[in-house]
């Protein structure tokens, strides 16, 4: 069988690349399996006594729960998550950081140009509903719409979109929820993929449009309208009027066409779901590295999921360009740590089940691999829930680790691509940014054909170098940027993934 993969010299543990059955000493140290262990999956290296460190990446991943020798399968049954050691080095690689950025020459992409200045990749009719009662009025408006084949001509406009959710009322009206709210749905109004929007409410719920726009002010309400269905006279004369309404404005959307723009107008959110032992080796560092050729064009690489970069936040914080950049991500950890023992939970909850199938034991050995997708550059800026991205280079936004509430979070901030790593396989899309994903293995790749935009397998079965890869990932940004049309988009994918992160009491 291959030889198992060892990280970093100082490693404890070896990562197989092939199935290991029963009686294969894949380490050749004389200690054969009495079972058989999964691609993915850890080998110690050495023996190792209960309460030692177990070690990955040349970093604290856990503790050995009870001895184990060398040879040994190494996963949840005999690893276990502990305290690791919080003594940040803040900016301690902040020089090694600012040489890491690449040197290359200015791009551009065919975009959609904004009046704001901002550029889209897609050119959306959004309907917005501010509150729940409002959700299955825009659906079936929307529905409606496509299948009445009213878009066949207006080869400009990638569709309707309808953003709908199951809050805005029955919720304080100020306060960090009412906030998050305000800003999703603001975000995606005036999203530079969203050519027109349609706000629609009940008219009596907490979320209201006005205040909206009293707080957030005029910019991008050129391409607003606004209806409630009181006012309106009800469901089927609400559903009718946003469609006579779409029916009017459809020309004026339309009329836009892309142009020639600068790759520094792009920000990429950067995602992983559904990830394996081989995220941290393939998909993810390469998407580090085509994240950095994103921060070279004076783009912006937006990694989010602080719950999935806990243990190893201090590979972030040693490259902060800032003091108050680095107490931002810190107060963020703090303000988790205190959230989950509120709520009776652990923020080793994390990995999933899937995530430990596929040889993941502990969140600090998860969040090591995360962390690789923000490749080397700076740490610029550090971003609540939805707020908008205004930094270029690499930044963070504060997020929940569950992909449809961290990615609604990222493009309400801004990000027109969104680039998703998986490793079990995912079936995941974005309106209206879309989503590229990649596959961290050859096998998912031919596994899920119809899902994946592109495999990094051949990272391991072919030799193709970490560089090359993270190369032809930031040529299908550019592509995508450009209209290339992602799996995800061709599924339909994206409209079930708008999720707002609902926090606070539910009144």
């Amino acid at each position: 069988m291959p030889e198992p993969l060892i990280l970093h010299p100082n490693d404890t543990v070896a990562v197989l690349t092939d199935r290991a059955l029963v009686g294969a000493d894949p380490l050749g140290l004389g200690a054969p399996l009495p079972a058989a262990v999964a691609s993915g999956h850890k080998i110690a290296r050495v023996a190792m006594p209960a309460g030692a460190p177990v070690i990955k990446f040349g970093q604290f991943i856990g503790r050995a729960s009870v001895a184990i020798a060398a040879g040994e399968h190494v996963h949840t049954h005999n690893c276990a998550f502990a305290d690791r050691d919080q003594d940040y080095a803040i900016g301690a690689d902040l020089k090694a950081a600012l040489a890491a950025v690449p040197q290359m020459e200015a791009l551009r992409f065919a975009g959609y140009a904004r009046a704001d200045g901002r550029v889209g990749t897609r050119n959306y009719i959004a309907l917005v509903a501010t509150v729940n009662c409002s959700a299955t009025v825009i659906r079936r408006a929307a529905t409606e719409i496509e299948a009445s084949g009213l878009l066949a001509d207006y080869h400009n406009v990638d569709g309707i979109v309808a953003l709908a959710h199951g809050s805005g009322c029955g919720m304080a009206d100020s306060g960090r929820g009412f906030d998050i709210l305000n800003r999703v749905l603001w975000g995606h109004a005036t999203h530079p993929n969203v050519g027109a929007t349609v706000f629609v409410g009940l008219g009596c719920e907490v979320m209201q449009i006005a205040r909206m726009q009293a707080q957030f002010g005029d910019a991008g309400t050129d391409r607003f309208h606004a209806l409630t269905i009181q006012d309106t006279g009800g469901t089927r004369a609400t559903i009718d009027a946003i469609k006579a309404h779409v029916t009017q404005i459809l020309p004026e959307v339309n009329a836009i066409t892309r142009s020639q723009q600068p790759m520094s107008a792009l920000r990429v959110a950067l995602q992983c779901g559904g990830s394996d032992g081989f995220s941290s080796i393939t998909a993810n560092p390469a998407l580090g590295i085509a994240a950095d050729l994103i921060v070279a064009q004076g783009g912006t690489a937006i990694l989010s999921e602080t719950p999935e970069i806990y243990g190893a936040e201090q590979l972030l914080l040693r490259r902060a360009s800032s003091r108050a950049v680095a107490d931002k991500l810190i107060a963020q950890i703090r303000w988790w740590e205190d959230y989950a023992a509120h709520n009776g939970g652990s923020m080793d909850n994390n990995p999933s089940p899937g995530n430990k199938q596929g040889g993941i034991t502990t969140i600090l050995e998860k969040s090591l691999g995360a962390v690789a997708k923000a490749g080397a550059t700076p740490l610029m800026a550090v971003y609540d829930y939805a707020e908008q991205v205004a930094a270029s280079g690499f930044v963070f936004m504060d997020t929940p680790g569950y992909d449809p509430v961290s990615a609604t979070g990222q493009i309400a901030g801004g990000a027109q691509i969104v680039v998703f790593t998986t490793g079990r396989g995912s079936a995941f899309g974005s309106k209206p940014a879309p989503t590229i994903k990649l596959a961290t293995s050859d096998r998912l790749f031919k596994q899920m054909p119809d899902d994946m935009d592109l495999n990094t397998g051949d990272i391991m079965s072919d030799g193709i170098s970490l560089a090359e890869k993270g190369h032809q990932i930031f040529d299908l940004i550019r592509a995508t940027a450009s209209g290339q049309t992602t799996k995800s988009e061709a599924l339909g994918l994206g409209d079930n993934e708008f999720v707002p992160w609902q926090i606070g009491a539910v009144m």
